[in-house]
């Protein structure tokens, strides 16, 4: 099975259980996808995270109801999973600029949203036709030592991105003088899940070294299996990386038939990479199978 059957599975389970509770946790199990893995491809594709796209198709649903049913609004609120039918009314009002009430008295008919179908079409206008190539490579066994964090990515809706990461690589960089046994000039971003029932991933801001001895205080070593990698070049400011990583899983992963061997994504920062220029080159790798 391929990715897009994957996340199409996740969507057909959300459209069988729109009138009752559903975990993140459980949609990635009915799609067979880690919990982070599915947020990510499906952020990747639509540009929404899995809880707003839940809350759209409930919303979508309510629609119809008002239009079509005798059923009370209450009753129709806590179908869709809303605690109250206050809450259910701020929501629709922020999404359709009308009250449930109002919109079922005026009888005014808005299209109702279709679920996602994901198809090469579908993926090719998201992307705009992009036509990336990775270098795919083989990633030796590497010994790194650097900072860490644990954060919620873009694909989820406890993203803290921006909290996280630029203060840590801040006090990376006045540390990184404090490290010996260093090789060459390249700096990376170390990117693994947590836990595979969670979106919640850890992040190291490091730099390969020749030998784990006189590890400074506070920071950590980070082992990097050997791996098949398939890397990719991220032209422009870094602030823009995530639209790279969106072509990645959203694109590039799906359609190459190759697997996430779910290990660390790295980042690499190197020569070419300039924070404050919009000639900035890094790149951007995950492992493969």
């Amino acid at each position: 099975m391929n990715y897009l059957d994957q996340i199409q599975r996740g969507v057909d389970y959300i459209e069988a259980n729109l009138e009752q509770p559903i975990s993140i946790s459980a949609v990635a199990r009915g799609a067979g996808l880690s919990q982070w893995h599915f947020q990510r491809i499906f952020k990747g594709l639509t540009g929404d995270t899995v809880k707003d796209y839940i809350r759209s198709r409930r919303l979508g649903k309510a629609l119809e109801q008002l239009l079509n049913s005798d059923k009370k609004i209450i009753d129709i609120a806590l179908e869709a999973d809303f605690e109250s039918q206050e809450s259910f009314t701020r929501a629709f009002k922020s999404a359709f600029d009308t009250t449930p009430a109002e919109y079922r008295k005026a009888g005014k008919r808005r299209p109702f949203p279709q679920k996602v179908k994901f198809d090469q079409d579908y993926l090719e206008h998201i992307n705009k036709r992009m036509n990336t190539v990775p270098e795919i490579y083989t990633q030796k066994e590497m010994h790194l030592v650097g900072l860490r964090t644990s954060f919620f990515g873009t694909d989820s809706e406890k993203n803290n991105i921006g909290e996280k990461l630029p203060p840590l690589w801040q006090q990376f960089i006045a540390r990184l003088s404090e490290i010996k046994h260093t090789v060459g000039g390249t700096c990376y971003g170390v990117v693994r899940q947590i836990a595979e029932n969670s979106d919640e991933l850890e992040y190291f801001c490091a730099i390969e070294v020749t030998a784990l001895t006189d590890i400074p205080d506070g920071m950590l070593a980070i082992e990097i299996p050997a791996c098949a990698y398939a890397r990719f070049a991220h032209n422009g400011a870094v602030n823009l990386i995530d639209n790279s990583i969106n072509y990645i899983y959203s694109t590039w992963l799906p359609r190459s038939g190759r697997r996430h061997a779910n290990t660390a994504d790295l980042e690499f920062y190197g020569a070419g990479y300039n924070p404050s220029s919009d000639a900035s080159v890094m790149h951007y790798a995950i492992p493969i199978n």
